[in-house]
């Protein structure tokens, strides 16, 4: 049986880099999970690559054939953003060791659905003035930043990654990422290469 490691974190805490870096590391021979959302494209992002970019008509369709694993959905300034892992073949878990990213709630329903012993979370912490000017830096470079939106992020994430709910979760390790992005994922590498070499 295979095993899903999942990246968690607040906005701008690096997830996205990491699960990149990770997946070009063909040592850990990790296959992507690729999630949906609705909400648009930002520069940069390529369809099918960080994301399905869908709407909320496809969603509808793919819950009415009960193909949602999980999915979550943000008020967002810009009106409701919805994230969403929808069961279309592409976990395997006989065949093969795969990589997620998503926040505490989406990684909770992925172990409702695939059990605990299937799921290992990968907690990446970042110290609040370093996210928070990583956060400003990234919207600075979107063509129409959305900085009110960025700012709710922010706060919402101190609610939704809060001590008692990280502990609910299972989470007790976390990989710092306050120094050198590389250092981060040269320990998390470690930490999934030991996880796969104890395997039976």
């Amino acid at each position: 049986m295979g095993t899903i490691f999942y990246i968690m974190g607040k906005s701008a805490s690096g997830k996205d880099h990491i699960y990149t870096a990770l997946l070009a590391r063909s040592e850990l021979n990790l296959k992507p999970i690729v999630l949906y959302t609705t909400r648009p494209m930002r520069q940069g992002e390529e369809n099918g690559r960080e994301y399905y970019f869908s709407d909320e008509r496809h969603l509808a369709e793919l819950r009415k054939a009960g193909r949602i694993i999980e999915e979550r959905c943000y008020q967002t300034v810009s009106g409701p953003w919805y994230y969403f892992t929808a069961d279309e073949g592409q976990i395997d878990l006989k065949k093969s060791d795969y990589l997620g990213i998503g926040t505490l709630e989406s990684y909770e329903q992925m172990v409702r659905y695939y059990g605990r012993k299937v799921m290992v979370p990968v907690y990446i912490e970042v110290d609040d003035g370093i996210r928070l000017e990583r956060a400003l830096r990234r919207e600075r470079k979107q063509k129409q930043p959305q900085y009110e939106e960025m700012c709710r992020r922010f706060l919402a994430d101190q609610k939704d990654f809060s001590g008692e709910k990280t502990a609910r979760a299972g989470i007790t390790r976390r990989f710092k990422n306050n120094g050198t992005i590389q250092e981060c994922i040269d320990e998390i590498a470690g930490f999934i290469l030991s996880i796969k070499q104890r395997r039976p």
